[in-house]
């Protein structure tokens, strides 16, 4: 049965036969006289324009992307009730839990109403975070 499978007429299109000859696309075969586009292996990369100077050079430069710039992983009190009481609560924790990517330092800020006291390991602390969490008996421990 599957031996006997063909395309729909029309489907399958014969392959441009070129340099073969005078008699159908012969000589330059379609690519022209001459220039780097009629060579063999002579093509210009896409990003090309012509010898014009190129966008990426003419566009001006802006603004400054400081080096030393620490981006946080940012997670808020609120989301702190998902923890048990008294337990510890680390960056790897919150990554098991999924409120950090685990890339980039943990800051906790102090949105929402913490229900727990919970010990608190994290890079930095807001003011609001540190009062939250110590109003409610927790502990905070900067890493």
């Amino acid at each position: 049965m599957l031996n006997r499978l063909k395309y729909p007429e029309g489907a399958v299109k014969r392959r441009k036969r070129v340099g073969r000859g005078p008699g159908c696309h012969g000589k330059t075969s379609g690519r022209g006289h001459k220039g780097q586009k009629s060579r063999s292996g002579g093509n210009v990369s896409v990003w090309f324009e012509g010898g014009q100077t190129p966008i990426r050079l003419r566009t001006p430069k802006r603004g400054f992307k400081n080096p030393l710039k620490v981006v946080y992983d940012v997670v808020n009190v609120k989301d702190l009730n998902r923890f048990n009481e008294g337990e510890q609560v680390t960056p790897e924790e919150l990554k098991r839990v999924r409120l950090v990517s685990g890339r980039n330092p943990v800051k906790v800020l102090g949105d929402g109403e913490l229900e727990r006291a919970l010990v608190v390991k994290a890079h930095r602390f807001s003011k609001t975070a540190i009062k939250k969490i110590e109003e409610r008996g927790g502990r905070v421990e900067i890493i």
